[in-house]
């Protein structure tokens, strides 16, 4: 088991925001959680990045609680997250924001690794010298999904990578998404975009209003009448 959530629930303030969430990850899954805007998803992400204060329950990793683990020993654990909006430093460079998701790693030189994240994003080592906010939407997208791959993580979060992105962009990312994964990235996938993250998935969760109300393969929930009626247009 990657990861286990057992029974977390958030607030902010006094609203609930997330209401007993129970799911695990394994080794080498790619995960989807799919639910409307304001179901959850991005405070469930938080939460498990450390950002989030929890109300209760607890988040397990490798066999280990790290509940009470700080956003930066969750990073030095193996856990790394690309956030909604991408959020990639405007003025830097697109190489130093490379630079920028090796602040936790020890080892040898990361030039390799930089190398490796232009091979999956050649428009990156393309415009490499370029302020990361002169970048298009799906460029940022890619730069901040090459800036969390080089912290080396065990376990990838990406929160919405097709916001806002035109649909030849949004399969773009979602192809090498499909790359990460069969290359032994261990993915949980939160999208708005049910059709797109289903289609790729192993296991899917669907949340409403802060709980799990559905979970199962991709394909099952792909199929089912619920899940079609709510999130896929009936299709």
């Amino acid at each position: 088991m990657m990861m286990e959530v057992r029974g977390l629930v958030s607030h902010y303030g006094r609203i609930q925001a997330l209401s007993g969430i129970d799911l695990k990850i394994e080794k080498g899954e790619l995960v989807a959680l799919v639910g409307a805007n304001g179901a959850g998803k991005t405070t469930l992400l938080r939460a498990i990045s450390g950002v989030q204060p929890m109300s209760g329950g607890a988040i397990w990793f490798e066999g280990s609680d790290m509940t009470r683990k700080s956003p930066a020993d969750r990073v030095a654990m193996g856990i790394a997250q690309v956030p909604e909006g991408r959020q990639v430093f405007g003025p830097l460079s697109v190489e130093d924001n490379l630079k920028l998701g090796t602040y936790r790693r020890r080892g040898p030189d990361v030039g390799g690794d930089i190398e490796k994240v232009y091979g999956q994003f050649p428009i990156l080592k393309e415009k490499r010298h370029q302020a990361a906010g002169t970048l298009s939407g799906g460029q940022q997208q890619m730069l901040a999904i090459g800036r969390a791959l080089m912290s080396k993580p065990k376990l990838l979060l990406l929160d919405e990578p097709s916001m806002g992105l035109a649909p030849l962009l949004v399969e773009e990312i979602f192809r090498q998404v499909v790359n990460l994964k069969a290359e032994g990235t261990t993915i949980f996938l939160v999208e708005q975009n049910a059709t797109a993250a289903l289609a790729i998935a192993d296991r899917g969760y669907v949340l409403e209003t802060g709980k799990v109300v559905l979970e199962g393969t991709g394909p099952d929930l792909l199929t089912n009448a619920e899940v079609k009626a709510a999130y896929l247009g009936g299709m």
